[in-house]
């Protein structure tokens, strides 16, 4: 199969920076799958300006792909449709969540292919027992089936930590056009950064943030290095992530206000405030006071609030709110109510929910 590469309009699209959403998975009181809600986020996603979806990915919950469940493709085929419905007059990536063995990846990333997506997230995820060239072997496989969003995962949910020399070679893969940094981790993002700026490959590679606790400032920072005696400056334009996945509107309308200032000489001091608004939103969703236990139904019960979720049920029975973290939700509803997109989703849900 050969490899269907990014159109110049959907290149530069990525280039410029886009908000990508990672697409939750919408479950009745049964935890059966409920397709009128999934349909109805995919909507919501678009309909809020974003520049994407990521299906499939953590957020849509890994189990959809175990046996007897059987869910990743009727939820990638969903989304696909949704998207090819809208009859978008822009670029909007179609982004599949790849993951586990090569064999596996590599039928996932076919079966992304065959649904039209445009670019797979490749997960590092889960193959801690493998060394960094097996790895770098596994993404040159899954890049000559479709172009490539790398993914740094932080350790503490699943990830790894990886050497300069791997993103080194990283980066010089044909067909890896993007890289998800979510170590949670300046030195670790820096070194995916770096590794970017000294290769010839630096301006096919398109940089974004996927660090919950560090969004805003990740979107304001210029990285600049000395590469051969020459200065070379790299930004991360855009962002994939869980916490866009909710108050969704509001996130697209931030990075287009970041857009604006980003390459101004000076940036205003409020934008690092503005920063840690948005880390807290995202400790109240995301819960690592609990090890990230409870992100899931997090981003499940503001969805749910909104009436986008029916509730905020997992495939896995175990996975609920942490203590306290509820009302660490109520207290960002309190506390920001500029960051929440309630009007947006009630002004439009009903059409949303529409067959």
């Amino acid at each position: 199969m050969a490899r269907k590469d990014l159109s110049p309009e959907m290149l530069k699209a990525l280039h410029e920076g886009v908000a990508i959403p990672a697409h939750p998975l919408a479950l009745d009181e049964n935890r059966k799958f409920d397709e009128k809600h999934q349909r109805a986020l995919s909507r919501y996603y678009i309909a809020s300006g974003a520049g994407g979806v990521a299906v499939g990915v953590h957020s849509t919950q890994f189990e959809i792909r175990d046996e007897g469940i059987d869910l990743l493709e009727p939820v990638l085929r969903i989304a696909a449709e949704e998207v090819e419905k809208a009859n978008l007059q822009r670029p909007f990536f179609k982004i599949a969540g790849i993951c586990g063995p090569t064999k596996q990846a590599k039928a996932e990333a076919e079966l992304a292919v065959s649904l039209g997506y445009d670019i797979g997230l490749l997960s590092m995820g889960g193959l801690n027992g493998w060394e960094e060239e097996q790895i770098l072997e596994r993404t040159r496989v899954i890049a000559d089936i479709i172009p490539v969003f790398g993914f740094y995962l932080q350790p503490s949910v699943g990830g790894r930590i990886f050497s300069f020399r791997f993103w080194e070679q990283f980066v010089d893969i044909p067909g890896v056009v993007a890289i998800k940094m979510a170590p949670f981790n300046r030195y670790q993002t820096i070194d995916v950064v770096r590794a970017v700026c000294y290769s010839d490959r630096r301006d096919e590679i398109a940089l974004y943030t996927g660090n919950d606790d560090n969004i805003v400032t990740d979107l304001l920072t210029t990285y600049r290095f000395s590469v051969n005696g020459r200065m070379v400056e790299k930004k991360i334009v855009g962002g994939l992530l869980g916490h866009w996945a909710v108050w969704t509107h509001k996130a697209v309308e931030l990075l287009e206000e970041i857009k604006q200032v980003r390459d101004k000489s000076e940036i205003a001091a409020e934008w690092l405030t503005r920063n840690i608004e948005v880390t807290e939103s995202n400790a109240a969703f995301f819960d690592p006071a609990h090890h990230f236990e409870g992100c899931i139904p997090g981003i499940h019960e503001v969805l749910r609030r909104q009436g986008l979720l029916q509730g905020r049920w997992c495939l896995n029975p175990n996975e609920e709110l942490s203590p306290g973290q509820m009302e660490e939700i109520d207290r960002m509803y309190r506390d920001y109510p500029h960051l929440n997109d309630d009007e947006f989703v009630k002004a439009h849900l009903q059409e949303w929910l529409a067959d």
